[in-house]
């Protein structure tokens, strides 16, 4: 079945404090939406003919009506119920068997390194490594589909085979490492956060060759097919459903077309690339800082 889906960020509060949040400041001035709010975005939802709907942030599980909000995206006929977390709760059992109970059947959890070295150093919390391998060990324990996402940054883009090998050997069933996106918090510390695309490659292809090794799903997002050379059918752009996104006081119809649209670029020499129709392209705020040099357009497949 083809998904169409919803996002909604249902709070900003987070128990991260992470050096590339998109989010930013939110935290601080933003308040959580209300039970009603979110029913009414799920209706919403149904209503434009959405069969997935992703409840995120923020961090989603500190938002306290959430097995409330699950119970009811499962009554409104929701296929997939995914939460969009850091994965810390899920260290608790007991929590995860109620959203499990209450209707929920992905995970989408956040690991952004192999060690706590990494990891915790990113998201500025102690301990929060342990704990978002528990709530990952956790959800396969409960059969949940779990599929995680790794931000790619300058602290850990050389350690994405050892997460890779960490993903698999913990039976992840999707994976994902998605370029920093330069806005927010990351465009705050942009001078030291944000590496160049060309030196992240060939450690990005060695994770990817791990994870289809092991016959997982494996991706890439906001990085051009002009770097993905053999890796083409990583390119997560080509699997992300459309749909809208409800975030703080914003609506976006479609994010998918706001993305291509809006967030990402292309430069005039794209035109030239077999690619040019279907890749989006960088970030926009990524040729501000490097330029476009790396962008080799493809010419023959």
């Amino acid at each position: 079945m083809i998904r169409k889906k919803i996002d909604i960020k249902i709070t900003f509060n987070c128990n991260n404090k992470c050096d590339f949040c998109a989010q930013g400041a939110k935290r601080t001035f933003i308040e959580r939406k209300t039970k009603s709010e979110v029913i009414k975005a799920l209706k919403d939802g149904i209503k434009s003919q959405a069969n997935s709907v992703v409840f995120t942030g923020g961090e989603p599980t500190l938002h306290p009506d959430l097995i409330e909000l699950i119970k009811e995206a499962k009554r409104l006929k929701y296929e997939y119920i995914q939460l969009q977390t850091n994965g810390r709760t899920l260290s608790d059992m007991s929590f995860l068997k109620k959203i499990k109970s209450a209707g929920a059947n992905e995970i989408s959890p956040a690991l952004h390194g192999s060690k706590p070295e990494i990891h915790d150093k990113l998201t500025n919390a102690d301990n929060s490594f342990n704990q978002t391998i528990k709530g990952i060990i956790n959800s396969k324990k409960l059969g949940l589909y779990v599929l995680t996402n790794t931000v790619i940054t300058s602290l850990n883009y050389k350690d994405l085979p050892q997460i890779a090998k960490l993903l698999t050997y913990l039976k992840v069933d999707q994976f994902q490492f998605a370029f920093v996106h330069i806005i927010g918090t990351a465009w705050e510390k942009r001078e030291w956060i944000v590496p160049k695309k060309s030196k992240v490659m060939p450690y990005l292809k060695k994770a990817l060759d791990i994870g289809i090794s092991k016959g997982i799903k494996c991706y890439t997002e906001a990085i051009p097919y002009c770097f993905m050379k053999g890796y083409e059918e990583c390119v997560a752009e080509k699997i992300i459903p459309d749909g809208p996104v409800v975030d703080a006081e914003v609506f976006v119809e479609n994010y998918g077309e706001y993305r291509r649209n809006e967030g990402k670029l292309k430069h005039k020499k794209c035109k030239k690339c077999v690619y040019f129709k279907i890749c989006e392209g960088p970030w926009r705020e990524y040729p501000e800082i490097f330029g476009w040099d790396e962008f080799k357009p493809v010419i023959t497949k």
